[in-house]
């Protein structure tokens, strides 16, 4: 993997242990040479993870809307800043740039972008590993909600398993760099209509 998208939050949350983790990813992505997609702000967990990847000679993209540009919130120090009109614009615009994804800890914004590339997947629109940084379990009431999406009937099982879950920042790499896609698509094919 060449780049690596990080959806997270644009605040730090309660937990001081989120913004130390999301620092931590970005200096082990400049480590391993690979560079940050992310949304191109300069404030909570989404500037810890750049300035993580920026303070160790790594390569930070942002990728902002005009309107957030506006508030001030755009990271000056980015490798390159690009701009776009829409929230839909510029998940697509880090969907093309990037190899792989990466949630943080965040909230509807970062659930957005998530689910977005989840369900994309699923239609098999790409074939990109998503992953969940479970800082502190952030994510542990998430996972067991796709528990529940496929004990009922929901969600394929094998689409589940698309989401790839770790606490240990080296662990997700390795399970991102091994990912095979699922070969069976949903539910309903040209031939059932």
């Amino acid at each position: 993997m060449k780049r690596i998208t990080v959806f997270c939050g644009s605040s730090s949350g309660t937990e001081e242990n989120y913004t130390i983790q999301a620092a931590l990813l970005g200096k082990t992505l400049a480590e391993k040479n690979i560079e940050l997609v992310y949304g191109g702000a300069n404030v909570g967990l989404m500037g810890a993870v750049a300035d993580g990847v920026l303070n160790n000679g790594g390569k930070a993209i942002g990728v902002l809307p005009n309107f957030l540009r506006s508030k001030e919130i755009a990271h000056k120090q980015l490798t390159e800043l690009i701009l776009v009109d829409t929230m839909h614009e510029r998940k697509t615009k880090m969907n093309d740039l990037c190899d792989g994804v990466i949630a943080l800890p965040g909230g509807f914004g970062t659930m957005d972008e998530l689910f977005e590339m989840l369900t994309w997947a699923q239609l098999g629109l790409h074939k990109k590993p998503i992953a969940l940084l479970n800082v502190d379990g952030y994510f542990d009431a998430l996972i067991t909600f796709t528990e529940t999406m496929v004990n009922k009937g929901l969600l394929k099982e094998v689409n589940q398993e698309m989401l790839l879950v770790s606490d240990s920042i080296d662990e997700l790499l390795d399970k991102m760099e091994n990912y095979v896609p699922p070969t069976v698509g949903k539910w309903i094919s040209k031939e059932n209509i």
